[in-house]
């Protein structure tokens, strides 16, 4: 089995370790991962306040990338939540719209790039939940996680606007993962609550009230376990100032998704990059 693979730009800097235990975990698995050659940034969400064109046409580039790298290799696997929006919104935009696929390879036709609506976008946590599930997991599951309790966070990006594997309002995709390992499942009313995204940066009071309330309906669990590297440096990374302003002690380990698997298949901590997350994971060690 062999997936198309756009890591995207977070997965290159402020969220290698994602990158790196994604790409760990598929190894054991059996699946390859083929990187897209030459991909380029998504747009994130700078490109659409500047031209919805460009916000478009940048995912819309590898896409046709993509399926310049012929049939033989499946749909396109993309681990950041933000990305997979971006190239999900690009894919059905211009399926259901023929006047903006022409100017989408109007714009890349210079690259000699034609885009053609070839193929589907799959977020990690669709591929892992249908496509390996979690009897597929299990095969390999070699350290029982039963001394965990887990929260599950999905955020807002990886689920909406677009309907694709699971229910934005009450997801449970990731559930049968966790359950996989041995370990329990947190239940509470938090997992699509935003963590305040880039809020964190320009209204950082607000985005911590948010972070805060995340952090408090996972108490009980060991783990929070998140699929976005925006979700995961927002609720790692504030910890420390949360928890004086909540004045109390709201620390937890925040861990992606491929990172807590790995850990049940017995791959090594340092494969997993479990030393470059924020938060304290000395429970895992």
């Amino acid at each position: 089995m062999k997936y198309l693979y756009y890591p995207g730009c977070s997965l290159e800097g402020t969220a290698m370790e994602y990158d790196i235990s994604t790409r760990a975990l598929f190894d054991v698995l059996g699946i390859e991962l083929v990187e897209i050659d030459g991909w380029t940034c998504c747009g994130a969400s700078a490109a659409e306040a500047q031209s919805e064109l460009l916000s478009i046409a940048l995912p819309a580039r590898s896409l046709a990338i993509a399926e310049s790298m012929g049939t033989s290799i499946g749909d396109i696997l993309v681990p950041c939540s933000a990305c997979y929006l971006n190239l999900r919104r690009a894919a059905e935009e211009t399926r259901k719209d023929p006047d903006l696929l022409a100017r989408v390879n109007q714009v890349l036709e210079p690259e000699g790039l034609k885009l053609q609506g070839q193929k589907r976008v799959r977020h990690l946590l669709d591929v892992l939940s249908n496509d390996i599930g979690a009897m597929g997991l299990a095969e390999h599951i070699h350290t029982t996680m039963a001394r965990y309790l887990v929260a599950p966070y999905y955020g807002c990006q990886c689920l909406r606007p677009y309907v694709v594997f699971d229910d934005p309002e009450a997801p449970t995709s990731m559930e049968p993962l966790i359950l996989a390992t041995g370990a329990g499942v947190h239940g509470w009313h938090m997992a699509t609550k935003c963590c305040g995204a880039s809020l964190m940066n320009i209204k950082p009071e607000v985005a911590q009230k948010m972070v805060a309330a995340i952090l408090s309906g996972a108490r009980g669990a060991d783990a929070i376990v998140t699929v976005c590297p925006m979700c995961q440096v927002n609720l790692e990374g504030y910890q420390g100032r949360i928890s004086r302003s909540a004045h109390r002690d709201l620390h937890l380990p925040i861990l992606y998704l491929p990172q807590f698997l790995g850990l049940a298949m017995g791959i090594d901590r340092r494969a997993l990059s479990l030393e470059m997350n924020l938060s304290n994971l000395s429970a895992f060690f």
